[in-house]
């Protein structure tokens, strides 16, 4: 499993990337304007990721992550939405990195925003981050269409097929 963890915290980030990049592309507006979806645009969508990120991260380490929703009333501005992912996402790289299989192994127990108690292993919580941010991201490609432009492909094939492994 460290192998695995250490591909999918990459995937994650090199994902993650491609999205921002491409967002930034996009005609000046584009990003913030109100669209039919639960996040009402691409930016405020990024920072749920963000959020729920960090959500898990906290309960990874054993804190209180501060957050009472798994999104916050506004977002910052895209670029510094992005630093602030980019911060994460190396953080769960080293973490994934420094995990042995029984560490992987261990539960974690946690109380969810609308709290209930939960527990889940560490794998399982990184297998959940990754689908979770895969999930809205594909909620943010599908607003590029309403651009209209092309989203990027970030499916974990290209990333397999494009980024090289140790």
């Amino acid at each position: 499993m460290p192998t695995s963890a250490r591909m999918l915290t990459r995937y994650n980030a090199w994902s993650n990337k491609l999205m921002f990049d491409a967002v930034a592309a996009l005609p000046a507006g584009e990003a913030l304007k109100e669209r039919k979806s639960l996040f009402k645009n691409m930016v405020h969508t990024l920072n749920h990721n963000y959020v729920i990120d960090a959500i898990w991260r906290g309960h990874l380490e054993g804190r209180d992550h501060g957050y009472s929703a798994r999104n916050t009333a506004d977002h910052p501005p895209l670029a510094e939405l992005w630093a602030k992912q980019q911060a994460m996402d190396e953080w769960y790289i080293a973490w994934g990195d420094a995990l042995s299989d029984a560490a992987l192994d261990e539960r974690v127990k946690f109380t969810l925003i609308g709290g209930n108690a939960g527990f889940m292993t560490r794998y399982e919580i990184l297998l959940h981050v990754v689908n979770h941010t895969s999930y809205h991201r594909g909620f943010v490609c599908g607003m590029f269409f309403e651009v209209p432009a092309r989203p990027p492909t970030m499916d974990l094939p290209v990333y397999l097929r494009e980024v090289p492994h140790p």
